[in-house]
């Protein structure tokens, strides 16, 4: 193979960005190194992969069918890459490969059926490989009966959209009529997807590569926030923190399963939600994810450089001898199939999002994606890792002083042990009534507080007199303007640490009990000495 052409992500947004890019760039890298003549099509001013020193030949356009056969036209690659440009690209697969294009990698039909929800549906049950129920409904009367099949809670969303644009989860009919009356159109070219929500469940990613022969997993990345968040809003752990082996080496069992069946050659990101000791599949995407730089910085390989390799017929047998090694020896890390077992390290991948930038908006997670930038922070063991991760995302958890509780009702009984936690390190607690009343309810020393709409001294009034340190508080209801709302925003004014998730609750308290453990003080890891 002389010249390859590599499709970039086009313009950054939320939901796709400089990950992309990433993966563009190492794959250039890799094929420059075999002698392989690269050509980028991109059109993204910001990005390196647009340098005009990167590749050999740059088409600064959009990445739209039309610009791209136009440039292989011209340039006659002798293949072309999509994997490494996220969603855009991948959306011109079938086509390309109607015109006689050959597509390195992964093959378009296979693209089709993870990208397809029918086909998919059939795959997994054909694997004999658990899901989430789910339907599809072209009217407000079929999503009606759809979800009435399936039971709420259930999540709904548009069908192509990028980020989780317009997706929600849905309690009640009263709040699904609302969803389809104000957030999207339902027609019969646009079909609205539903699924079962699995309430109280672990979400978990997989990046994993292979050749068409062997597969293996980059990493099993446990989720710090419930199922329901946005995967590129989550806080994620390498090792998981919380997953048994066992459940741990299920997921890797079944990723290898599905990427086998979907014969993928190069990258593949799969995720899935446990509840209950239970593994259940929720999507894969056959191209580089948003977890790549992550994992390839965490395991010390760079998936997408050897992605690349495996697209132009290189082996993975041969790319990474030592690897297949260690799998044979039985001495491989249960979380990484590339990571040696003695390296105890935890990784944890913390986002960064804008919300100072934007007042009005609440920052609340879900499924919709808001971030826009990612942190890493690395230490041996999960608490200090993450106490980094939140340092570098610029959110210094405190060591003591006042934490302030308030939650759902349904997540009221999630909270006990939390609050006792933070009593036992020395912290006061203090809460609204419902949430106050539940605690002291069963013997724990909570204090209470006012909500904004039931008077002053309230809550917002001790966030912006710097009495309250650290905010765990749940969203509950619809109302827009609600205290929630005000409590969060304040949050996020006054610059104190908070989360809206009870998981992220526990993972803050784990932090700062290891973080005093270690007589608070933090070790420098250098990445190439890992």
């Amino acid at each position: 193979m002389k010249k390859v052409l590599i499709l970039g992500s086009g313009p950054n947004r939320i939901g796709q960005g400089i990950e992309f890019d990433y993966a563009c760039v190492h794959a250039v890298f890799a094929l420059k190194e075999q002698g392989i003549k690269t050509i980028m099509v991109n059109c993204n001013p910001e990005t390196v992969s647009t340098d005009y020193d990167t590749a050999d030949v740059l088409y600064f356009e959009p990445v739209v069918l039309e610009n791209v056969l136009e440039v292989i036209r011209r340039e006659k690659p002798d293949g072309v890459f999509l994997q490494f440009g996220g969603q855009t690209p991948l959306k011109l697969s079938l086509h390309l490969k109607n015109l006689g294009v050959n597509i390195l990698g992964t093959p378009p039909e296979s693209i089709d059926m993870a990208e397809d929800r029918e086909l998919f549906r059939n795959l997994v049950e054909r694997l004999g490989i658990k899901q989430p129920q789910s339907g599809t409904a072209r009217t407000k009367e079929e999503a009606l009966k759809v979800t009435e099949e399936i039971g709420y809670p259930v999540l709904v969303r548009p069908s192509y959209v990028l980020g989780g644009r317009a997706m929600r989860i849905v309690y009640d009919r009263e709040d699904l009529l609302q969803y389809l009356e104000e957030a999207v159109s339902v027609s019969y070219e646009r079909p609205i997807l539903i699924d079962k929500y699995l309430s109280d469940s672990v979400e978990v990613d997989v990046d994993a590569i292979g050749d068409g022969e062997d597969y293996l997993i980059g990493a099993v990345m446990e989720h710090i926030e419930e199922a329901g968040v946005h995967s590129g809003d989550s806080a994620a752990s390498i090792p998981p923190y919380t997953l048994s082996v066992e459940v741990v080496e299920e997921i890797k069992r079944q990723s290898k399963l599905i990427a086998k069946e979907l014969r993928v050659k190069g990258l593949v990101n799969l995720q899935f939600a446990v509840k209950d000791g239970e593994v259940y599949v929720l999507e894969v995407n056959p191209r580089a994810s948003r977890t790549v730089p992550f994992v390839s910085k965490t395991i010390g390989y760079p998936l997408a450089k050897l992605s690349a390799l495996v697209g132009v017929g290189k082996r993975l047998r041969d790319l990474v001898p030592e690897v297949f090694e260690r799998l044979k020896k039985g001495t491989a890390h249960f979380a990484s199939d590339f990571m040696p077992a003695s390296k105890n390290i935890y990784s944890v991948k913390e986002v960064v999002f804008p919300w100072n930038r934007f007042p009005e908006e609440d920052p609340v997670l879900g499924p919709e994606m808001k971030s826009t930038g990612e942190v890493m922070g690395v230490g041996d063991c999960f608490g200090l890792a993450y106490y980094k991760a939140q340092l570098s995302a610029g959110s210094r958890l405190p060591t003591s002083g006042k934490v302030f509780l308030s939650v759902a009702d349904r997540d009221k009984p999630k909270i006990v042990d939390l609050c006792a936690g933070f009593l036992k390190l020395g912290f006061e607690v203090y809460a609204t009534y419902g949430t106050y009343q539940y605690l002291s309810n069963m013997g724990l020393k909570v204090k209470h507080v006012l909500k904004v709409s039931e008077g002053r001294p309230n809550v917002v009034d001790m966030i912006k007199n710097q009495e309250i340190n650290l905010i765990i508080n749940t969203p509950s209801g619809r109302r827009e303007r609600s205290d929630a709302y005000h409590i969060r925003r304040s949050a996020v004014q006054y610059q104190i640490p908070y989360t809206t998730t009870v998981r992220g609750g526990y993972a803050m308290l784990e932090a700062i009990k290891s973080y005093l453990e270690n007589g608070g003080k933090l070790k420098v890891y250098a990445l190439q000495d890992l």
